[in-house]
């Protein structure tokens, strides 16, 4: 069986959306035939001459849009900005007309993952308008099914939309066991389906 790569795409500020982001990458290469490519994407700023070194100082490589074009399948992952993905999430896929216009993600499955400060900061509507530029690609949306028990159970996070974390203000909760569990399931879950889609 040949390898195939999905990627994990995410941006995190206090590091728990790249925890929720490496966990995924777990159940992902739990399956065998499927890497996981994990990147990020470099933060914003309202001054004009501030800018990221080209090269991360720490963590995942900056994503290049290549990368949707190579991957067979991607998880997307980012903390919830008024109920929404983070600015640099968003000025990404805003930058992605050429890869919509060739269609380089139709018919790819895809998940989405979101960490929040509080409890009802907006873990769900984020989810949800993250699969909203994924469907403009044609995507294909991978939930997560109450075949999994800890969505029942989880007192901290985790939704049929993807899996999430209660990060606290600070940012520094740590990801209890049930979100660990589910964001492993989905990042199986999403692998299974692309191998499933290209007939592997």
């Amino acid at each position: 069986m040949s390898q195939h790569d999905i990627l994990v795409l995410y941006y995190s500020r206090h590091g728990a959306t790249r925890e929720l982001a490496r966990l995924i990458v777990e159940g992902i290469e739990s399956v065998p035939g499927v890497n996981a490519r994990l990147r990020t994407v470099p933060a914003i700023s309202t001054v004009c001459e501030a800018s990221e070194p080209s090269v991360p100082s720490e963590g995942a490589p900056y994503v290049e849009y290549s990368d949707l074009q190579e991957c067979i399948g991607l998880a997307l992952g980012s903390p919830t900005r008024f109920g929404n993905m983070a600015a640099p999430m968003k000025y990404f896929w805003d930058g992605s007309s050429s890869q919509w216009l060739n269609g380089a993600l139709i018919g790819k499955p895809a998940c989405v993952f979101t960490s929040t400060g509080s409890l009802h900061g907006g873990q769900e509507s984020t989810l949800l308008t993250m699969m909203i530029p994924l469907l403009h690609h044609g995507m294909m949306i991978v939930g997560l099914p109450y075949s999994e028990p800890d969505l029942m159970s989880s007192a901290t996070g985790g939704s049929p939309y993807g899996v999430t974390h209660l990060a606290h203000a600070d940012g520094r909760a740590p990801i209890s066991a049930e979100e660990q569990r589910l964001a492993k399931a989905q990042g199986k879950r999403l692998a299974q389906a692309a191998l499933k889609l290209i007939g592997d």
